[in-house]
């Protein structure tokens, strides 16, 4: 009990608000009259197609040899296993969100349904209708749904609570823009929700309700209290006032797509993140003075444990702050 009185006297009951635009689009702009040569890693990955095609199967192959296995034994190779294989392939539709498979966006858009089929939930379209929001509206109000809304900034007030946020983090990251910011469904989003549901009913008709249920644990543990899924708070939750977007230097970038190189990624979305240490080794002197992890497991102990640290641990700004008002 002190320790939750403690927090709740500690945690902010607002976001940090900033009085200025993102830093991305300034530094991207200074780095490429700094570093020209960087606009030559811009463009797709030729190796992305049989990398998500390569862990789409052996994913697939891991559900159907675990049809007829025991509910411990399916969680435990989901933990350990499937849960890297469906986070990898959700930061795979990640990467294709920004086109970094093919020049023409339609064979991306096709290649993330593809992705999405072993997550079991129709997704890819939608995450990238909202993730672009992300990278255009970073930190804006009522236009980023990467932050946090008010009513999980108000509950979430102690370690108990941070514990099981950490936990559902992949429900309220799926259902915050639903609630907050939805928009309407166009032809893709119904082709991904159909193609979706055709092939998670296919596979229980012919492989079962527990084959199915390791694609579901899969994703959901990945996306929880786990190594990987350090990355959801690493990226902007602010552990040092002032500074918005964190990178992670780590072994786990080889699983995740390079996501971890996060201020590299906000910097320049059009490079592929298995370019994106190239960035970095171009132009230190923009990201060495930066903070930084080494341990998306360290990132969520420290998430859950520090007292200062909860969903307000944001950086807002107001509307007025977006690309609509400064094109004008």
């Amino acid at each position: 009990m002190v320790v939750a009185e403690e927090q709740q006297k500690a945690l902010a009951a607002d976001f940090y608000w900033a009085d200025g635009q993102e830093p991305h689009l300034s530094r991207r702009r200074e780095i490429l009259t700094t570093h020209p040569e960087i606009k030559e890693l811009f463009g797709p990955d030729i190796w992305a197609f049989p990398k998500i095609v390569a862990v789409v199967l052996l994913q697939l192959w891991t559900a159907y040899c675990l049809k007829d296995a025991s509910l411990s034994t399916m969680f435990i190779v989901a933990y350990f296993f499937g849960s890297f294989l469906n986070h990898n392939l959700f930061l795979a539709i990640h990467e294709l969100s920004h086109n970094l498979a093919f020049s023409t966006p339609i064979y991306n858009r096709l290649l993330g349904i593809f992705a999405n089929l072993p997550v079991g939930v129709p997704m890819s379209v939608t995450f990238q209708k909202y993730h672009l929001d992300h990278h255009l509206y970073q930190g804006v109000e009522g236009m980023d749904m990467d932050i946090p809304s008010y009513a999980e900034g108000r509950l979430i007030r102690n370690i108990y609570t941070k514990i099981l946020w950490v936990l559902f983090q992949l429900f309220f990251y799926a259902l915050r823009p639903l609630f907050l910011n939805p928009k309407d469904p166009g032809f893709w989003e119904v082709a991904n929700f159909a193609i979706q549901l055709f092939a998670d009913f296919t596979w229980i008709y012919i492989y079962g309700w527990k084959s199915f249920m390791y694609f579901i644990l899969s994703t959901f543990v990945g996306g929880g209290l786990h190594p990987i899924a350090g990355h959801f708070i690493s990226e902007h939750y602010v552990f040092q006032k002032g500074q918005e977007t964190y990178s992670y230097y780590g072994p786990l970038n080889l699983l995740a797509w390079s996501v971890g190189y996060h201020n590299e990624h906000h910097d320049f979305p059009r490079i592929p993140g298995s370019k994106l240490w190239r960035v970095k080794e171009i132009a230190p002197e923009y990201y060495e003075g930066l903070a930084s992890y080494r341990s998306w497991t360290q990132v969520i102990y420290m998430y859950i444990t520090d007292a200062s640290v909860g969903p307000f641990s944001r950086m807002m700004r107001k509307s007025h702050f977006g690309p609509e008002k400064k094109s004008k």
